[in-house]
């Protein structure tokens, strides 16, 4: 037995211990969900029911939580993604002596605690901005405080997906563009955001699944409303039951479901370049004279 073979063996033990770590609570998780004892058990497996499934979808405040995130997501998407956007074409085009400054700046709420954050949005709006009873009306809601300090930090994570594209951007095209007649509009429309597509694409993943999965900032400033992390934080208090399982089991399908769409529309799109890059030579090289 050689120290090569030893070697090939220890790593490829570690992976697999490393897998099954990692994908051993999931695969019991997705056991539980299917079985028909009144808590959760894998082992044994008395018998296969989707009942867990029905009960979830019976479950009122369960329910409204997944609604209300949705909507907190969205909200907390469509502030954060502008909002980082031009916070990195700020940082690209600001004087470098500035932009250590304004990088702390923007990414400060990452640093700071999202209990803090929540507890802060919650007295900003209803103690500072809260002097009047329109102001009040309007924004010390808990959906909307939720949003609110929610975008404060998903902001800051689409400000570094947008840097790292952009740093990769030829700044040569915007002035070729500029030289032929196009405004500055113009240049963002039809050449910076069609370069930085890739990255609008990942922060709103990131950012709607950073603010789905948010407890800290969600919690104290949601108010009297519920989010679905949070009512599943009260469920486990009380006892877990399969149908928590059957949460997890939807999450999961719906997450791989999403990275296997994406997965073959980027191999479907790659396709198509190469094949427009292999006739365009073939069509360059019919036009060489011989």
């Amino acid at each position: 037995m050689s120290s090569k073979f030893v070697m090939k063996g220890m790593i490829g033990f570690y992976i697999a211990l490393f897998f099954l770590y990692l994908f051993g609570p999931l695969m019991v998780m997705g056991i539980t969900a299917f079985n028909t004892p009144s808590y959760p058990q894998a082992y044994p497996f008395e018998a296969f029911t989707l009942d867990w499934f029905v009960k979830l979808w019976n479950h009122r405040a369960m329910m409204e939580g997944l609604r209300n995130s949705i909507i907190i997501g969205l909200g907390v998407v469509a502030i954060s993604v502008p909002v980082g956007l031009a916070a990195s074409i700020i940082m690209s085009q600001i004087y470098h002596r500035a932009r250590s400054l304004y990088y702390l700046i923007t990414i400060s709420p990452l640093l700071t605690p999202g209990v803090i954050i929540g507890i802060s949005t919650v007295i900003f709006w209803k103690d500072v901005l809260g002097l009047t009873e329109v102001t009040k009306a309007v924004f010390y809601k808990g959906m909307i405080l939720a949003i609110l300090g929610q975008a404060s930090f998903v902001s800051a994570y689409c400000l570094l997906i947008f840097m790292a594209r952009l740093t990769r951007f030829d700044r040569s095209q915007e002035e070729a563009a500029l030289d032929l007649g196009a405004s500055y509009p113009q240049v963002f429309w039809h050449i910076l955001l069609p370069f930085l597509k890739p990255a609008v694409v990942s922060a709103f993943v990131i950012g709607f699944l950073s603010s789905f999965e948010n407890y800290n900032t969600t919690t104290f400033a949601i108010l009297a409303d519920k989010t679905l992390v949070t009512v599943l934080a009260g469920e486990v208090r009380q006892g877990t039951t399969p149908a928590l399982s059957a949460l997890a089991v939807i999450i999961i399908g719906v997450s791989l479901l999403g990275a296997i769409v994406y997965e073959v529309l980027k191999r479907r799109e790659q396709m198509r370049a190469e094949r427009a890059q292999r006739e365009a030579m073939i069509a360059e090289r019919e036009e060489v004279p011989a």
